[in-house]
Protein backbone atom coordinates (compact mmCIF):
# COMPACT_ATOMS: atom_id res chain seq x y z
CA UNK A 1 0.00 0.00 0.00
CA UNK A 2 1.50 3.32 -0.67
CA UNK A 3 2.42 5.95 1.18
CA UNK A 4 -0.43 8.17 -1.21
CA UNK A 5 -3.10 6.09 -0.31
CA UNK A 6 -2.17 6.68 3.64
CA UNK A 7 -2.59 10.30 3.29
CA UNK A 8 -5.65 9.40 1.19
CA UNK A 9 -7.38 7.62 4.26
CA UNK A 10 -6.12 9.96 6.47
CA UNK A 11 -7.64 12.95 4.84
CA UNK A 12 -10.84 11.68 5.01
CA UNK A 13 -10.95 10.31 8.34
CA UNK A 14 -9.75 13.31 9.34
CA UNK A 15 -13.05 15.28 7.57
CA UNK A 16 -15.09 12.47 8.78
CA UNK A 17 -14.08 12.67 12.43
CA UNK A 18 -14.24 16.60 12.09
CA UNK A 19 -17.75 17.02 10.70
CA UNK A 20 -19.09 14.29 13.71
CA UNK A 21 -17.12 15.47 16.68
CA UNK A 22 -14.04 13.54 16.73
CA UNK A 23 -15.03 10.25 15.58
CA UNK A 24 -14.85 9.13 12.29
CA UNK A 25 -17.20 6.11 10.61
CA UNK A 26 -15.32 3.24 8.55
CA UNK A 27 -17.79 3.19 6.39
CA UNK A 28 -18.34 6.58 5.51
CA UNK A 29 -14.32 6.81 5.33
CA UNK A 30 -14.47 3.87 2.76
CA UNK A 31 -17.10 5.59 0.52
CA UNK A 32 -15.60 8.52 0.19
CA UNK A 33 -12.40 6.78 -0.57
CA UNK A 34 -13.73 3.96 -3.14
CA UNK A 35 -16.00 7.41 -4.96
CA UNK A 36 -12.41 8.95 -5.51
CA UNK A 37 -10.41 6.25 -6.38
CA UNK A 38 -12.93 3.12 -7.92
CA UNK A 39 -10.08 1.25 -8.94
CA UNK A 40 -9.31 0.28 -5.34
CA UNK A 41 -12.47 -2.16 -5.34
CA UNK A 42 -10.13 -4.96 -6.32
CA UNK A 43 -8.33 -4.71 -3.27
CA UNK A 44 -11.35 -3.33 -0.77
CA UNK A 45 -10.14 -5.96 2.05
CA UNK A 46 -6.52 -4.65 2.20
CA UNK A 47 -7.95 -1.14 2.12
CA UNK A 48 -10.61 -1.39 4.68
CA UNK A 49 -7.70 -2.84 6.66
CA UNK A 50 -5.19 0.07 6.30
CA UNK A 51 -8.44 2.42 7.08
CA UNK A 52 -9.16 0.91 10.16
CA UNK A 53 -6.01 1.33 11.68
CA UNK A 54 -5.63 4.98 10.31
CA UNK A 55 -9.10 5.60 11.89
CA UNK A 56 -8.25 4.17 15.21
CA UNK A 57 -5.51 6.56 15.32
CA UNK A 58 -7.30 9.48 13.97
CA UNK A 59 -9.82 8.79 16.88
CA UNK A 60 -7.35 9.18 19.56
CA UNK A 61 -6.80 12.77 19.16
CA UNK A 62 -8.66 15.26 20.64
CA UNK A 63 -11.18 17.13 18.15
CA UNK A 64 -8.52 20.27 18.05
CA UNK A 65 -5.83 18.54 17.08
CA UNK A 66 -7.82 16.89 14.32
CA UNK A 67 -8.67 20.13 12.67
CA UNK A 68 -5.17 21.05 12.95
CA UNK A 69 -4.07 18.18 11.05
CA UNK A 70 -6.66 18.67 8.65
CA UNK A 71 -5.84 21.95 8.00
CA UNK A 72 -1.96 20.87 7.46
CA UNK A 73 -2.96 18.10 4.80
CA UNK A 74 -6.31 19.14 3.25
CA UNK A 75 -6.78 22.60 4.17
CA UNK A 76 -9.67 22.89 1.66
CA UNK A 77 -11.92 19.92 3.04
CA UNK A 78 -11.89 22.36 6.37
CA UNK A 79 -12.73 25.16 4.52
CA UNK A 80 -15.96 23.38 2.13
CA UNK A 81 -17.38 22.24 5.66
CA UNK A 82 -16.61 26.06 6.82
CA UNK A 83 -18.75 26.90 3.93
CA UNK A 84 -21.47 24.47 4.22
CA UNK A 85 -21.76 25.94 7.82
CA UNK A 86 -21.55 29.53 7.09
CA UNK A 87 -24.78 31.37 7.52
CA UNK A 88 -26.44 33.91 5.46
CA UNK A 89 -27.48 37.47 6.73
CA UNK A 90 -30.10 39.31 5.55
CA UNK A 91 -29.26 43.20 4.94
CA UNK A 92 -30.54 45.55 7.26
CA UNK A 93 -33.68 47.74 7.15
CA UNK A 94 -33.59 51.32 5.98
CA UNK A 95 -33.47 54.47 8.16
CA UNK A 96 -33.77 52.19 11.47
CA UNK A 97 -32.14 55.16 12.90
CA UNK A 98 -35.52 57.43 12.17
CA UNK A 99 -37.34 55.42 14.82
CA UNK A 100 -37.73 54.79 17.94
CA UNK A 101 -38.61 51.14 17.60
CA UNK A 102 -38.97 49.06 14.82
CA UNK A 103 -42.83 47.84 13.92
CA UNK A 104 -43.77 45.96 11.28
CA UNK A 105 -47.12 43.46 10.87
CA UNK A 106 -48.07 40.43 9.12
CA UNK A 107 -51.60 40.32 7.28
CA UNK A 108 -52.71 36.58 6.58
CA UNK A 109 -55.99 36.20 4.92
CA UNK A 110 -58.03 33.95 6.86
CA UNK A 111 -59.24 31.73 4.00
CA UNK A 112 -56.80 29.11 5.01
CA UNK A 113 -53.76 27.87 6.95
CA UNK A 114 -50.63 29.63 5.67
CA UNK A 115 -48.63 27.23 3.10
CA UNK A 116 -45.39 27.09 1.59
CA UNK A 117 -45.94 30.68 -0.58
CA UNK A 118 -46.43 32.88 2.32
CA UNK A 119 -43.35 31.88 4.43
CA UNK A 120 -41.04 34.30 2.47
CA UNK A 121 -42.61 36.74 4.37
CA UNK A 122 -43.54 35.57 7.86
CA UNK A 123 -40.07 34.83 8.29
CA UNK A 124 -38.67 37.97 7.11
CA UNK A 125 -40.90 40.18 9.08
CA UNK A 126 -39.97 37.93 12.22
CA UNK A 127 -36.36 37.86 11.48
CA UNK A 128 -35.72 42.01 11.21
CA UNK A 129 -38.11 42.38 14.51
CA UNK A 130 -36.13 39.93 16.25
CA UNK A 131 -32.78 41.41 14.72
CA UNK A 132 -33.54 44.98 15.83
CA UNK A 133 -35.44 43.93 18.98
CA UNK A 134 -38.50 45.29 17.37
CA UNK A 135 -42.33 44.72 17.67
CA UNK A 136 -44.36 42.73 15.20
CA UNK A 137 -48.44 42.63 15.18
CA UNK A 138 -50.68 39.79 14.19
CA UNK A 139 -53.25 41.49 11.91
CA UNK A 140 -56.21 39.29 10.35
CA UNK A 141 -56.56 40.94 6.98
CA UNK A 142 -60.08 39.69 7.23
CA UNK A 143 -62.08 42.22 5.19
CA UNK A 144 -64.70 40.85 2.86
CA UNK A 145 -63.28 40.05 -0.39
CA UNK A 146 -64.50 38.52 -3.80
CA UNK A 147 -66.63 35.61 -4.25
CA UNK A 148 -64.11 33.31 -4.60
CA UNK A 149 -62.24 34.77 -1.60
CA UNK A 150 -64.26 33.58 1.64
CA UNK A 151 -63.21 33.96 4.76
CA UNK A 152 -62.96 30.36 7.02
CA UNK A 153 -63.78 30.50 10.78
CA UNK A 154 -60.88 27.75 11.19
CA UNK A 155 -58.77 30.03 9.47
CA UNK A 156 -57.62 31.93 12.21
CA UNK A 157 -56.55 29.70 14.36
CA UNK A 158 -54.92 27.59 11.76
CA UNK A 159 -52.69 30.50 11.17
CA UNK A 160 -51.61 30.68 14.32
CA UNK A 161 -50.84 26.87 14.85
CA UNK A 162 -48.52 27.28 11.81
CA UNK A 163 -46.84 30.98 12.95
CA UNK A 164 -46.29 28.96 16.33
CA UNK A 165 -44.28 26.02 14.58
CA UNK A 166 -42.08 28.18 12.62
CA UNK A 167 -40.96 29.87 15.72
CA UNK A 168 -42.74 33.42 15.11
CA UNK A 169 -43.51 35.79 17.78
CA UNK A 170 -46.01 38.03 17.84
CA UNK A 171 -46.59 40.92 20.55
CA UNK A 172 -49.89 41.77 19.21
CA UNK A 173 -52.90 40.82 17.82
CA UNK A 174 -55.67 42.33 16.03
CA UNK A 175 -58.37 41.92 13.63
CA UNK A 176 -59.02 43.99 10.79
CA UNK A 177 -63.31 43.60 11.09
CA UNK A 178 -62.60 44.74 14.64
CA UNK A 179 -61.30 48.35 13.07
CA UNK A 180 -64.14 48.48 10.34
CA UNK A 181 -65.58 51.98 12.40
CA UNK A 182 -61.67 53.98 12.01
CA UNK A 183 -61.83 53.02 8.00
CA UNK A 184 -65.12 55.02 8.12
CA UNK A 185 -63.89 58.26 10.63
CA UNK A 186 -60.97 58.24 7.66
CA UNK A 187 -63.20 57.87 4.50
CA UNK A 188 -65.38 60.48 5.63
CA UNK A 189 -62.46 62.70 6.56
CA UNK A 190 -60.91 62.19 2.63
CA UNK A 191 -64.60 63.40 1.63
CA UNK A 192 -64.26 66.19 3.59
CA UNK A 193 -60.95 66.98 2.45
CA UNK A 194 -62.38 66.45 -1.27
CA UNK A 195 -60.43 63.90 -2.32
CA UNK A 196 -62.71 61.51 -2.40
CA UNK A 197 -65.87 61.04 -3.58
CA UNK A 198 -68.87 58.39 -3.80
CA UNK A 199 -68.91 57.26 -7.29
CA UNK A 200 -72.75 55.53 -8.67
CA UNK A 201 -71.06 54.47 -12.04
CA UNK A 202 -71.48 50.82 -13.57
CA UNK A 203 -68.27 48.88 -13.36
CA UNK A 204 -68.07 47.89 -16.18
CA UNK A 205 -68.97 51.33 -17.80
CA UNK A 206 -66.54 53.06 -15.44
CA UNK A 207 -63.54 51.15 -16.73
CA UNK A 208 -64.46 51.55 -20.29
CA UNK A 209 -65.05 55.00 -20.98
CA UNK A 210 -63.35 56.22 -17.47
CA UNK A 211 -60.84 54.43 -16.62
CA UNK A 212 -58.76 53.66 -19.84
CA UNK A 213 -59.54 57.12 -21.42
CA UNK A 214 -58.09 59.07 -18.41
CA UNK A 215 -61.73 60.96 -18.37
CA UNK A 216 -63.29 62.15 -15.30
CA UNK A 217 -66.90 60.57 -14.81
CA UNK A 218 -69.66 62.92 -13.79
CA UNK A 219 -68.93 62.01 -9.74
CA UNK A 220 -66.04 63.04 -9.77
CA UNK A 221 -66.85 66.97 -9.05
CA UNK A 222 -69.56 66.55 -7.72
CA UNK A 223 -70.45 69.18 -4.82
CA UNK A 224 -69.40 67.90 -1.11
CA UNK A 225 -73.02 67.65 0.61
CA UNK A 226 -73.75 65.16 -2.45
CA UNK A 227 -70.28 63.12 -2.06
CA UNK A 228 -71.71 63.45 1.89
CA UNK A 229 -75.43 62.38 1.18
CA UNK A 230 -74.58 59.47 -0.69
CA UNK A 231 -72.27 58.44 1.83
CA UNK A 232 -74.64 58.59 4.42
CA UNK A 233 -77.24 56.25 2.36
CA UNK A 234 -74.32 53.69 1.41
CA UNK A 235 -74.35 53.05 4.75
CA UNK A 236 -77.88 53.44 5.93
CA UNK A 237 -78.65 50.82 3.09
CA UNK A 238 -79.97 52.35 0.28
CA UNK A 239 -77.62 51.38 -2.03
CA UNK A 240 -77.35 47.74 -3.16
CA UNK A 241 -73.66 46.11 -3.93
CA UNK A 242 -72.12 47.42 -6.90
CA UNK A 243 -73.97 50.19 -6.97
CA UNK A 244 -71.75 52.75 -5.00
CA UNK A 245 -68.31 52.62 -4.59
CA UNK A 246 -66.19 55.46 -2.53
CA UNK A 247 -63.48 56.24 -4.80
CA UNK A 248 -59.86 58.05 -4.15
CA UNK A 249 -58.91 60.95 -6.15
CA UNK A 250 -55.56 59.49 -7.20
CA UNK A 251 -55.94 61.21 -10.88
CA UNK A 252 -57.29 60.25 -13.60
CA UNK A 253 -54.57 61.14 -15.88
CA UNK A 254 -52.18 58.78 -13.74
CA UNK A 255 -49.94 56.61 -16.24
CA UNK A 256 -51.14 53.40 -14.68
CA UNK A 257 -54.88 53.36 -15.31
CA UNK A 258 -55.13 50.46 -12.45
CA UNK A 259 -54.38 53.47 -10.12
CA UNK A 260 -56.42 56.22 -11.68
CA UNK A 261 -59.39 57.16 -8.80
CA UNK A 262 -58.81 53.80 -7.28
CA UNK A 263 -61.43 52.20 -4.55
CA UNK A 264 -61.42 52.53 -1.28
CA UNK A 265 -64.80 51.68 0.06
CA UNK A 266 -67.29 49.28 -1.63
CA UNK A 267 -70.50 47.74 -0.67
CA UNK A 268 -70.69 44.00 0.44
CA UNK A 269 -74.00 42.21 1.58
CA UNK A 270 -72.08 39.23 2.44
CA UNK A 271 -72.28 37.85 6.08
CA UNK A 272 -68.93 38.13 7.93
CA UNK A 273 -67.84 34.82 10.09
CA UNK A 274 -66.80 37.00 13.01
CA UNK A 275 -68.79 40.44 13.14
CA UNK A 276 -71.95 38.82 10.85
CA UNK A 277 -73.99 41.52 9.10
CA UNK A 278 -72.92 44.14 11.06
CA UNK A 279 -71.07 46.10 8.31
CA UNK A 280 -72.03 46.12 4.75
CA UNK A 281 -69.70 49.15 3.59
CA UNK A 282 -66.08 47.12 3.54
CA UNK A 283 -62.44 49.25 2.88
CA UNK A 284 -60.23 47.32 0.15
CA UNK A 285 -56.98 46.11 0.96
CA UNK A 286 -54.62 49.23 -0.01
CA UNK A 287 -57.10 51.56 2.11
CA UNK A 288 -56.83 49.92 5.33
CA UNK A 289 -53.16 49.44 5.08
CA UNK A 290 -52.74 53.14 4.64
CA UNK A 291 -54.99 53.73 7.82
CA UNK A 292 -53.68 50.92 10.08
CA UNK A 293 -50.04 51.22 9.02
CA UNK A 294 -50.11 55.18 10.29
CA UNK A 295 -52.33 54.17 13.25
CA UNK A 296 -50.71 51.00 14.48
CA UNK A 297 -46.90 52.78 14.20
CA UNK A 298 -45.62 50.70 11.35
CA UNK A 299 -42.11 51.44 10.08
CA UNK A 300 -41.14 48.86 7.57
CA UNK A 301 -43.79 47.45 5.19
CA UNK A 302 -41.93 44.31 3.53
CA UNK A 303 -43.63 42.81 0.58
CA UNK A 304 -43.36 41.47 -2.99
CA UNK A 305 -42.46 43.81 -5.58
CA UNK A 306 -45.70 42.42 -7.65
CA UNK A 307 -47.33 44.75 -4.45
CA UNK A 308 -46.00 48.14 -5.83
CA UNK A 309 -49.16 49.55 -6.56
CA UNK A 310 -50.18 49.28 -3.01
CA UNK A 311 -47.03 51.43 -2.34
CA UNK A 312 -48.50 54.46 -4.26
CA UNK A 313 -51.97 53.97 -2.98
CA UNK A 314 -51.09 53.81 0.68
CA UNK A 315 -48.34 57.07 0.39
CA UNK A 316 -51.31 58.82 -1.82
CA UNK A 317 -53.40 58.54 1.52
CA UNK A 318 -50.87 59.42 4.17
CA UNK A 319 -50.12 62.28 1.90
CA UNK A 320 -53.69 63.68 1.90
CA UNK A 321 -54.20 62.48 5.35
CA UNK A 322 -51.10 64.73 6.47
CA UNK A 323 -49.40 61.57 7.88
CA UNK A 324 -45.56 60.77 7.53
CA UNK A 325 -44.70 57.87 5.18
CA UNK A 326 -42.52 54.83 6.54
CA UNK A 327 -40.21 52.10 4.74
CA UNK A 328 -41.33 49.95 1.48
CA UNK A 329 -39.06 47.21 1.56
CA UNK A 330 -39.61 44.41 -1.36
CA UNK A 331 -38.11 41.69 -3.14
CA UNK A 332 -39.21 39.67 -5.76
CA UNK A 333 -41.78 37.27 -6.77
CA UNK A 334 -41.42 33.80 -6.04
CA UNK A 335 -42.98 31.03 -7.90
CA UNK A 336 -42.40 27.47 -6.56
CA UNK A 337 -41.74 24.77 -9.39
CA UNK A 338 -44.28 22.30 -9.94
CA UNK A 339 -46.60 23.74 -7.24
CA UNK A 340 -50.08 24.70 -7.42
CA UNK A 341 -51.10 26.84 -4.49
CA UNK A 342 -54.19 28.26 -4.23
CA UNK A 343 -56.42 27.97 -0.90
CA UNK A 344 -59.81 28.12 -2.52
CA UNK A 345 -58.95 24.85 -4.77
CA UNK A 346 -57.54 22.95 -1.89
CA UNK A 347 -60.65 23.72 0.12
CA UNK A 348 -62.79 22.79 -3.00
CA UNK A 349 -60.99 19.50 -2.84
CA UNK A 350 -60.82 18.70 0.90
CA UNK A 351 -64.85 19.57 1.17
CA UNK A 352 -65.18 16.92 -1.68
CA UNK A 353 -63.53 14.56 0.19
CA UNK A 354 -60.04 14.37 -2.33
CA UNK A 355 -58.06 15.79 -0.01
CA UNK A 356 -57.42 14.07 3.85
CA UNK A 357 -57.93 17.56 5.11
CA UNK A 358 -55.60 20.83 5.49
CA UNK A 359 -52.48 18.70 6.38
CA UNK A 360 -52.76 16.52 3.26
CA UNK A 361 -49.30 16.61 1.07
CA UNK A 362 -51.01 18.01 -1.92
CA UNK A 363 -52.59 21.57 0.10
CA UNK A 364 -48.37 22.62 0.94
CA UNK A 365 -49.76 23.98 4.01
CA UNK A 366 -47.76 24.15 7.01
CA UNK A 367 -49.88 22.04 8.99
CA UNK A 368 -48.75 19.69 5.56
CA UNK A 369 -44.76 20.09 5.60
CA UNK A 370 -44.97 20.02 9.43
CA UNK A 371 -46.77 16.11 8.72
CA UNK A 372 -44.23 15.30 6.14
CA UNK A 373 -41.36 15.85 8.91
CA UNK A 374 -40.51 18.90 7.31
CA UNK A 375 -38.24 20.82 10.04
CA UNK A 376 -39.74 24.71 10.63
CA UNK A 377 -35.75 25.44 10.99
CA UNK A 378 -35.07 24.04 7.66
CA UNK A 379 -38.48 26.66 6.19
CA UNK A 380 -36.42 29.40 7.88
CA UNK A 381 -32.79 28.97 6.67
CA UNK A 382 -34.30 28.54 3.17
CA UNK A 383 -36.13 31.54 3.01
CA UNK A 384 -33.58 33.63 4.62
CA UNK A 385 -31.05 32.01 2.25
CA UNK A 386 -33.46 33.56 -0.60
CA UNK A 387 -32.53 37.04 1.20
CA UNK A 388 -34.02 40.29 -0.59
CA UNK A 389 -33.51 39.89 -3.60
CA UNK A 390 -35.27 42.18 -6.40
CA UNK A 391 -35.06 38.96 -8.62
CA UNK A 392 -37.94 36.45 -9.40
CA UNK A 393 -37.36 33.05 -8.39
CA UNK A 394 -38.67 29.66 -9.72
CA UNK A 395 -38.26 28.19 -6.14
CA UNK A 396 -37.69 23.65 -6.40
CA UNK A 397 -38.72 22.17 -3.62
CA UNK A 398 -35.94 20.15 -3.87
CA UNK A 399 -33.83 22.83 -2.46
CA UNK A 400 -35.95 23.25 0.53
CA UNK A 401 -35.58 18.93 0.87
CA UNK A 402 -31.79 19.86 0.82
CA UNK A 403 -31.67 21.72 4.06
CA UNK A 404 -34.25 19.50 5.73
CA UNK A 405 -32.56 16.04 4.71
CA UNK A 406 -29.11 18.18 6.33
CA UNK A 407 -30.64 18.54 9.59
CA UNK A 408 -32.59 15.10 9.92
CA UNK A 409 -30.11 13.00 8.83
CA UNK A 410 -27.85 12.66 11.54
CA UNK A 411 -30.77 11.98 13.72
CA UNK A 412 -32.91 9.74 11.55
CA UNK A 413 -32.28 5.85 11.99
CA UNK A 414 -32.26 3.66 9.01
CA UNK A 415 -34.76 0.83 8.32
CA UNK A 416 -35.50 -1.99 5.57
CA UNK A 417 -39.18 -0.78 4.09
CA UNK A 418 -40.00 -2.97 0.76
CA UNK A 419 -42.34 -1.07 -1.27
CA UNK A 420 -44.99 -3.44 -3.37
CA UNK A 421 -43.42 -6.78 -2.47
CA UNK A 422 -42.75 -9.88 -4.35
CA UNK A 423 -42.02 -13.04 -3.35
CA UNK A 424 -37.97 -14.28 -3.65
CA UNK A 425 -36.88 -17.66 -2.62
CA UNK A 426 -33.67 -18.96 -2.13
CA UNK A 427 -32.54 -22.21 -2.03
CA UNK A 428 -29.44 -24.60 -1.30
CA UNK A 429 -28.82 -22.08 1.90
CA UNK A 430 -26.69 -24.10 4.42
CA UNK A 431 -29.65 -24.64 7.44
CA UNK A 432 -29.84 -22.66 10.55
CA UNK A 433 -30.30 -19.29 11.58
CA UNK A 434 -29.27 -16.18 9.68
CA UNK A 435 -29.36 -13.03 11.01
CA UNK A 436 -28.62 -9.38 9.55
CA UNK A 437 -27.09 -7.04 11.57
CA UNK A 438 -27.14 -3.75 9.83
CA UNK A 439 -26.82 -0.35 11.80
CA UNK A 440 -29.39 1.82 12.86
CA UNK A 441 -27.11 4.76 11.46
CA UNK A 442 -23.86 4.03 9.08
CA UNK A 443 -21.79 7.24 10.70
CA UNK A 444 -22.86 6.34 14.55
CA UNK A 445 -21.94 3.07 14.91
CA UNK A 446 -22.20 3.63 18.56
CA UNK A 447 -26.40 4.05 17.87
CA UNK A 448 -25.97 -0.29 17.85
CA UNK A 449 -27.47 -1.98 15.08
CA UNK A 450 -31.31 -3.67 14.02
CA UNK A 451 -31.51 -7.88 13.91
CA UNK A 452 -33.25 -9.06 11.04
CA UNK A 453 -33.77 -12.78 11.42
CA UNK A 454 -33.93 -15.36 9.25
CA UNK A 455 -34.52 -19.35 9.49
CA UNK A 456 -33.08 -21.47 6.33
CA UNK A 457 -34.85 -24.58 6.61
CA UNK A 458 -34.35 -27.34 4.64
CA UNK A 459 -31.90 -25.57 2.53
CA UNK A 460 -34.68 -22.65 2.03
CA UNK A 461 -35.40 -18.83 2.71
CA UNK A 462 -37.95 -17.13 1.91
CA UNK A 463 -37.55 -12.78 1.68
CA UNK A 464 -40.10 -9.89 0.11
CA UNK A 465 -37.87 -7.21 -2.16
CA UNK A 466 -39.30 -4.85 -4.30
CA UNK A 467 -41.03 -5.17 -7.77
CA UNK A 468 -38.91 -2.31 -8.71
CA UNK A 469 -35.41 -4.78 -8.08
CA UNK A 470 -37.03 -7.61 -9.37
CA UNK A 471 -37.51 -6.19 -12.82
CA UNK A 472 -33.89 -5.51 -13.55
CA UNK A 473 -33.03 -9.18 -11.93
CA UNK A 474 -31.26 -11.11 -14.98
CA UNK A 475 -30.79 -15.03 -14.82
CA UNK A 476 -27.50 -16.06 -13.76
CA UNK A 477 -26.53 -12.27 -12.49
CA UNK A 478 -25.64 -12.03 -9.04
CA UNK A 479 -27.19 -9.80 -6.32
CA UNK A 480 -26.73 -9.23 -2.83
CA UNK A 481 -29.56 -9.07 -0.02
CA UNK A 482 -28.03 -6.04 1.75
CA UNK A 483 -26.51 -7.22 5.39
CA UNK A 484 -27.27 -11.04 4.70
CA UNK A 485 -25.77 -12.97 2.06
CA UNK A 486 -25.33 -13.21 -1.99
CA UNK A 487 -27.49 -15.30 -4.58
CA UNK A 488 -27.50 -16.20 -7.92
CA UNK A 489 -30.42 -15.61 -10.08
CA UNK A 490 -32.17 -18.78 -11.30
CA UNK A 491 -35.75 -17.61 -12.38
CA UNK A 492 -37.39 -15.12 -12.51
CA UNK A 493 -41.24 -16.23 -12.66
CA UNK A 494 -41.77 -17.26 -10.19
CA UNK A 495 -38.13 -15.44 -8.73
CA UNK A 496 -36.13 -18.05 -7.66
CA UNK A 497 -32.33 -17.68 -6.73
CA UNK A 498 -29.76 -20.15 -5.28
CA UNK A 499 -27.37 -19.46 -2.57
CA UNK A 500 -23.65 -18.54 -3.55
CA UNK A 501 -21.92 -16.77 -0.47
CA UNK A 502 -21.78 -14.68 2.54
CA UNK A 503 -19.77 -12.01 2.23
CA UNK A 504 -19.79 -8.06 1.23
CA UNK A 505 -16.38 -8.50 -0.28
CA UNK A 506 -17.40 -11.47 -2.60
CA UNK A 507 -19.97 -9.44 -3.81
CA UNK A 508 -17.64 -6.51 -4.75
CA UNK A 509 -15.51 -8.85 -6.39
CA UNK A 510 -18.13 -9.78 -9.30
CA UNK A 511 -19.96 -6.63 -9.32
CA UNK A 512 -23.51 -7.21 -7.21
CA UNK A 513 -26.18 -5.24 -6.91
CA UNK A 514 -27.32 -4.55 -3.74
CA UNK A 515 -30.60 -4.78 -2.55
CA UNK A 516 -32.69 -4.61 0.24
CA UNK A 517 -35.42 -7.18 1.66
CA UNK A 518 -37.34 -8.16 4.47
CA UNK A 519 -38.47 -11.19 5.49
CA UNK A 520 -41.47 -12.99 4.53
CA UNK A 521 -42.48 -13.89 8.12
CA UNK A 522 -42.30 -11.35 11.14
CA UNK A 523 -42.27 -8.41 8.90
CA UNK A 524 -44.39 -5.09 9.63
CA UNK A 525 -46.95 -3.49 6.82
CA UNK A 526 -46.04 -0.21 6.28
CA UNK A 527 -48.51 2.36 4.36
CA UNK A 528 -46.76 5.82 2.38
CA UNK A 529 -48.47 8.97 1.98
CA UNK A 530 -46.69 10.45 -0.84
CA UNK A 531 -46.45 14.26 -1.72
CA UNK A 532 -48.82 13.17 -4.40
CA UNK A 533 -51.37 12.16 -2.07
CA UNK A 534 -51.36 8.51 -3.17
CA UNK A 535 -50.57 5.55 -0.89
CA UNK A 536 -48.30 2.79 -1.30
CA UNK A 537 -48.27 0.07 1.08
CA UNK A 538 -45.10 -2.26 1.93
CA UNK A 539 -43.37 -4.07 4.72
CA UNK A 540 -40.70 -3.17 7.10
CA UNK A 541 -37.99 -5.26 8.57
CA UNK A 542 -39.32 -6.38 12.46
CA UNK A 543 -37.65 -3.58 14.23
CA UNK A 544 -40.35 -1.11 12.87
CA UNK A 545 -42.71 -2.23 15.62
CA UNK A 546 -40.88 -0.23 17.71
CA UNK A 547 -40.91 2.99 15.90
CA UNK A 548 -43.15 5.43 17.13
CA UNK A 549 -45.54 8.22 16.23
CA UNK A 550 -43.77 11.14 14.94
CA UNK A 551 -40.62 10.19 15.19
CA UNK A 552 -38.31 10.86 11.36
CA UNK A 553 -36.86 7.83 9.99
CA UNK A 554 -34.80 6.90 6.58
CA UNK A 555 -36.19 4.14 5.01
CA UNK A 556 -32.86 2.56 2.97
CA UNK A 557 -32.92 3.66 -0.65
CA UNK A 558 -36.49 4.88 -0.12
CA UNK A 559 -36.78 8.13 1.43
CA UNK A 560 -37.03 10.02 5.37
CA UNK A 561 -40.38 9.38 6.62
CA UNK A 562 -42.40 10.64 9.53
CA UNK A 563 -44.42 7.68 11.01
CA UNK A 564 -48.27 9.49 11.56
CA UNK A 565 -49.42 7.06 13.07
CA UNK A 566 -47.69 3.89 15.02
CA UNK A 567 -51.06 1.62 15.35
CA UNK A 568 -52.54 -0.44 15.08
CA UNK A 569 -50.58 -0.60 11.50
CA UNK A 570 -47.68 1.73 10.78
CA UNK A 571 -48.87 4.77 8.38
CA UNK A 572 -46.01 6.95 7.75
CA UNK A 573 -45.69 10.32 5.36
CA UNK A 574 -42.98 10.70 2.85
CA UNK A 575 -40.59 13.22 3.27
CA UNK A 576 -38.01 13.79 0.45
CA UNK A 577 -35.57 11.71 -0.90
Amino acid sequence: MSKNLEQIILKYALANAVKFGGKANQKAVMGKIIAENPDLKSQIKEVGKLASQIIEDVNKYTLDQQKKKLLEIAPELLEEEKRVEEVKELPPLPNVERYKQVVMRLAPYPSGPLHIGNTRMVILNDEYVKRYGGKLILVFDDTIGSEEKRIEPEAYELIREGLEWLGVKWHQELYKSDRIPEFYKYCEQLILKNEAYVCLCEAQEWRDKYKVTGKACPHRNQALEVNLDYWKKMLEGDYSEGEAVVRLKTGMDYPDPAVRDHIIMRISEREHPRVGLKYRVWPLLEFSWAVDDHLLGITHILRGKDLIKEDIIEQYVWRKMGWPTVEFVHYGIITFKGLKLSKSKARKLIENGVYLGWSDPRTWSLQSLRRRGIRPEAIRRAMIDLGLSMIDIEYSPEILYAVNRKMVDSSANRYFFVESPTELTVKKVPDGELEAKPLLHPDFPEKGTRKIPVSAKNGVIKVLVSEQDRALMKVNSIIRLKDLINVVIKKLDPLECEFHSYTIEEAREVNARIIHWVPVEKNIPIAVVKPDGSIVKGFGEPMCQQLKEDQLVQFERYGFCRIDRATPQIVAFFAHN
